[in-house]
């Protein structure tokens, strides 16, 4: 039984950050809605392959050159950048808000750990008006490596200031939450985007139906 952490770090895009409305510039741009959730899934795959080759582009630029493969080459310029402009508008989740409370009033931090810049986090934060909860933003451009090797959760720590023991990691994507238990962190996983946990993965230490659900069984873990 792990105990509970000082500080939760979150990943940001789609467990914070709800992609849903970029349909819409999808569209506007000439592709199907309906390839949002393959362009995000080609984005993940296309940074991870980067970081293996020992290379590394920031989220915009990996975002970009996704999109236009996902249109076989057919997408302009400004196309590209009217889709990409919709992160400037981007929604939290529902279930954001009230997690964030949760853990608030059981006296834990958090911080949020992404794969995008610390620009767009930090805007969306402020925006969004959870940025009052959040005691740092740190972005995998300081070691120049997509999650989820042991690096990038070893930066956080470090950033932190904090023992991996009492720092959880709460995600929507399991393998974000195994490579964060591969470093030595709790791990929180959420549901409400995959589903059902990869049986590949190192299993997180706690599953959730969404993030009101695992901060909840955060708060309920005994200190020591």
């Amino acid at each position: 039984m792990p105990i509970r952490p000082r500080t939760v770090a979150f990943d940001v895009v789609e467990t914070l950050m709800s992609l849903e409305p970029l349909r819409t510039r999808f569209a506007d741009a000439g592709l199907a809605p309906e390839l949002l959730e393959r362009w995000f899934d080609r984005l993940l795959r296309d940074g991870m392959a980067l970081t293996l080759a020992g290379d590394y582009e920031p989220f915009p630029a990996v975002a970009a050159a996704a999109l236009k493969t996902l249109a076989r080459g057919d997408l302009d310029d400004d196309a590209v950048a009217h889709v990409l402009a919709g992160f400037q508008d981007l929604p939290a989740h529902p279930d954001v808000e009230p997690a964030m409370c949760t853990l608030s009033e059981a006296g834990i931090s958090m911080v949020c750990l992404s794969n995008g810049t610390a620009e767009t986090t930090t805007s969306f934060l402020e925006r969004n008006e959870l940025d009052h909860h959040i005691d740092q933003v740190i972005s995998v451009a300081d070691v120049r490596s997509w999650k989820p090797p042991v690096r990038v959760y070893e930066h956080a720590l470090d950033e932190i200031g904090h023992a991996p023991h009492d720092v959880a990691l709460v995600a929507v994507h399991a393998f974000d939450c195994h490579g964060a238990k591969r470093a030595g962190l709790t791990t929180g996983w959420a549901g409400r985007l995959e589903g059902h946990y990869g049986d590949v993965f190192a299993p997180a230490d706690i599953l959730g139906r969404d993030l009101v659900d695992v901060a909840q069984q955060i708060a309920a873990l005994t200190e020591t």
